[in-house]
């Protein structure tokens, strides 16, 4: 009995660990945004970058998939042995 106990105790430190840097991680997508609202350049350069990313994905999908130098991929998935 006691070594569930012990078992349960270590899973809620570990949630409670979890959350703590889930927390951490909100706080700092938060931060960036307000950065973000407050500086419309910054906005401004992002969205461009997202769409120079967005228009090579989509070139490369319009082209059929893998580039010139990748004629070792077929295109499909692929299974990876991990020993």
């Amino acid at each position: 009995m006691a070594d569930d106990d012990d078992k349960v105790q270590q899973g809620l430190e570990h949630l409670q660990a979890a959350a703590r840097e889930m927390i951490q991680a909100t706080r700092s997508l938060l931060d960036a945004a307000e950065e973000l609202v407050e500086d419309p350049r910054a906005v401004q350069g992002l969205v461009g970058t997202l769409a120079t990313v967005v228009q090579a994905a989509a070139g490369r999908f319009r082209a059929g998939g893998p580039t010139a130098g990748d004629d070792d991929d077929d295109g499909h998935v692929q299974p990876i042995r991990v020993h």
